[in-house]
Parts: C-alpha cells; sequence; structure tokens
C-alpha cells in the first residue's frame, strides 16, 4: 500500500471512532436538551396555572406535586425566560 491509502485508511479510523464513541459529548447534550424541554411541556401542561394560564385539569395533578415540587422553581425561571416557546423549539432545526 502507497502512503496516500494508508493515510485515507488512518483518517476513516479516526472518523469512525468520533462518531461511535461522540467525543465531542454533542449526542448527550442534544439528549439533554430535549429531555430538559419535554419536562418543561409536561409541567406547563400540569401548572401552567402558576404562570397564569388557565388550565382546568390542575386540580387533578396536584396528586403528582410531592414528586415534581424540587423542579418547580428551575422549571418556572426557565419557562419565564423564554421569549417564545415556539422559536425556541424550531430555531434547533433552522438554518
Amino acid at each position: 500500500m502507497n502512503k496516500e491509502n494508508i493515510n485515507k485508511v488512518k483518517e476513516n479510523i479516526k472518523l469512525f471512532l468520533k462518531a461511535a464513541f461522540d467525543i465531542e459529548d454533542k449526542s448527550k447534550v442534544l439528549i439533554r436538551k430535549e429531555a430538559m424541554d419535554e419536562l418543561d411541556n409536561f409541567m406547563l401542561l400540569c401548572y401552567g396555572d402558576l404562570l397564569g394560564l388557565p388550565i382546568p385539569i390542575s386540580y387533578y395533578t396536584l396528586e403528582i406535586l410531592p414528586y415534581i415540587a424540587d423542579d418547580l422553581e428551575g422549571w418556572e425561571r426557565r419557562i419565564l425566560n423564554r421569549k417564545s416557546v415556539v422559536n425556541d423549539r424550531w430555531g434547533d432545526f433552522c438554518c
């Protein structure tokens, strides 16, 4: 094998290992962000009345309040800091 082919093989192995082990942890960051967005949406459906949104089912969601009470303060800060939920969600997929 000549030197050019060896360099191509090395480059292909580097690319494979980079994708296989996700050295830069980009996928972990995206998964965490998606999980937080899903949690935010769930909390908004359950406790939107804390933000002033009239949601009639909030009476029934009080049963799960003890399980997620620790997350309420952070959730409220994240939601109130957003300019628009739609723009934040679709901004990831746009140019």
